[in-house]
């Protein structure tokens, strides 16, 4: 890693501050971007373009996009200034909304011979040859035949307990769209609003967005889209809310990029309000370039355990489970400790929500972050893929340390359940038995312990680690937990008391700096149908439906100064002992 300049650089000429290299290549990066969304609205009059065969190059990153506020018929193109959309143009693009929406209403509501249930998984599959009948026109109506490419397509139902206007709204507005899917959005924008609803209205909404979804590890690349998505109200219980790629077809179009192309054809979801909460169905469905995936991840990404409607489903259903609990007044007091106050309740959920985010970002594996392999393998044995080390700079942002940070992340395969892999880490009891960071010989006390859903795994807690003579004042460990059927995280950081207590009373947790540390975990794929228990056959029919293992990624986060090579390989030796202390404690040790 390298030390950033301490001062900046001066033009000989005029002696003015130059743009530094960062700079500059935002700046490029800017450029890029305009040329990108010109290309994008100037193929709309290319019936190529109707076919959304393939994406083209994608944005270096989402820093270099300026947002712009509500507007019809304009795009930001990054560098402050605004490429109009021609009448025609415009009508062409609300054209494709129009196609999508209907596409997705269907794909979602219909059922044998468009969709037909595996015996294997018990889960919806895609019948193409229907879809083509019914969707599709053209030489290449499938759209999907290029070879180096596949498609993905998965639906998956649930019930959520926020109401319809709460998620309708937080799917068109940037930010909150982040907020429901911190572990999958790493960075997203609003490029353009191409036609506005009436009096803050979401219905007939049309906006051009970007975004980068990524898995809990880097070594699943990240994919960038560029779409369009499109709200319309369909009964007055019923919204839609649907994305479908804008780009050209652009087969042999080169990029730096690790993230992985991807087309998004019409997918998205039909919210329906119920008197139980609002159902939500949702269909995926790309097309994207063949990347490299290590063998172990291969089944996970297959399955839609990566980017699969269920792991949609399964992280709103999480989040909107939280937001319902950091309102929530009726809480039982077994599942809320050390907070008196429903203010403070709010308080230390949102610190945690906004370290477990961080925490989501860097083990992702986002393009922001140049990763780069250490020359050895400290992970051991053959399931492990070596430490991945990085640095960023914080300047500026009150919620982390200020300076330089360095990053390592490992990630490993374990023969462990999922369940009980998460059980282990969230367990104060053992935490000794893996905290590398932990004193020898000072056990942990919960002192706060907060419920953000009804899976007793759905909690933040904080620790203070006991010292002999019993004093508890000093650095406490604030601990967010999250699991879902597709994905478990347990997030972590060591907060001054002194700091903590104000937030447990209710106060602004922003100016709070956390470095979080911690784990992912997810399901390696391995599945079979869900088991139907019998009274005969109840330990053997549960056993068949918890076999295969972890996939677990490790994350390590330390200020880099006063010397950024050897805190890289400290970080880098804190990810590796700490799975190795795993293994030993699991006794998966050499598997």
């Amino acid at each position: 890693m390298r030390e950033l300049a301490k001062k900046s650089p001066r033009c000989p000429g005029c002696g003015a501050a130059a743009a530094s290299t960062e700079e500059q290549q935002l700046r490029l990066e800017n450029a890029m971007l305009r040329a990108k969304i010109e290309r994008l609205l100037g193929n709309l009059g290319n019936p190529a373009a109707d076919k959304l065969a393939a994406p083209a190059s994608p944005s270096r990153s989402a820093r270099a996009i300026r947002p712009i506020s509500s507007g019809s018929g304009s795009v930001a193109d990054g560098c402050g200034g605004v490429v109009g959309l021609s009448g025609h143009d415009r009508t062409r693009i609300l054209e494709l909304a129009g196609r999508a929406l209907r596409e997705l209403t269907t794909m979602c509501s219909s059922g044998e011979p468009l969709w037909v249930r595996s015996v294997e998984t018990g889960r919806d599959v895609l019948n193409y040859d229907e879809h083509v009948r019914l969707f599709q026109c053209g030489d290449d109506p499938a759209g999907d035949q290029r070879a180096g490419w596949s498609v993905e397509v998965s639906r998956e139902t649930g019930v959520v307990y926020l109401d319809k206007t709460q998620l309708v709204n937080a799917f068109m507005d940037v930010n909150q769209w982040m907020e429901l899917f911190p572990t999958m959005i790493s960075k997203a924008v609003t490029l353009s609003v191409i036609r506005a609803g009436e009096n803050d209205d979401k219905d007939g909404v049309v906006q051009l967005m970007f975004a980068e979804v990524q898995t809990l590890t880097p070594l699943i690349p990240t994919r960038e889209v560029h779409f369009l998505r499109h709200c319309k109200k369909l009964t007055a219980d019923k919204w839609a809310v649907v994305d479908v790629s804008l780009d050209d077809v652009e087969p042999d179009a080169q990029t730096s990029s690790t993230a992985c192309k991807c087309l998004k054809k019409p997918s998205g979801c039909v919210i329906e309000e119920q008197t139980n909460g609002c159902k939500v169905t949702w269909v995926e469905h790309a097309t994207c370039r063949n990347a490299a995936v290590p063998s172990v991840y291969r089944l996970a990404a297959a399955s839609g355990l990566a980017f699969g409607a269920r792991r949609w489903v399964a992280a709103l259903r999480l989040q909107c489970e939280r937001m319902v609990f950091s309102m929530a007044t009726n809480i039982p007091t077994r599942d809320s400790t050390g907070v008196a106050t429903l203010a403070g309740r709010r308080s230390v959920l949102k610190l945690a929500h906004r370290m477990a985010s961080s925490l989501c970002r860097v083990i992702g594996g986002s393009r922001d972050l140049a990763w780069s392999g250490l020359a050895s393998n400290r992970g051991g044995g053959g399931a492990g893929h070596g430490v991945r080390v990085t640095s960023r700079r914080n300047v500026g942002n009150p919620g982390e340390p200020q300076g330089l940070i360095a990053c390592a992340v490992l990630s490993a395969w374990l023969p462990v359940n999922p369940a009980a892999l998460f059980d282990f880490l969230r367990d104060e009891s053992r935490r000794h038995e893996w905290d590398v960071m932990l004193p020898p010989g000072r056990p942990v006390r919960s002192c706060v312990s907060v419920a953000k859903g009804k899976d007793r795994g759905n909690c933040v807690k904080a620790y203070a680690a006991t010292s002999p003579a019993g004093d508890q004042d000093g650095e406490w460990i604030l601990q967010d937990s999250s699991t879902s059927p597709c994905e478990s995280t347990v997030a972590y950081a060591a907060v001054d008391a002194a700091a903590l207590r104000p937030v447990i009373d209710g106060h602004d947790s922003s100016g709070v700096a956390v470095l979080p540390c911690g784990f992912a975990v997810m399901p390696d794929g391995l599945e079979s149908r869900p088991a139907v228990f019998t009274s005969c056959r109840k330990e053997e029919d549960r056993a068949a439906a918890e076999a295969g293992g972890a996939l677990v990624t490790v994350a390590f986060q330390a200020l880099a100064s006063p010397s950024p090579p050897d805190a890289a390989e400290t970080v880098a030796g804190l990810a590796a002992c700490a799975l190795g202390n795993i293994k030993r404690a699991l006794r998966c040790e050499g598997r």
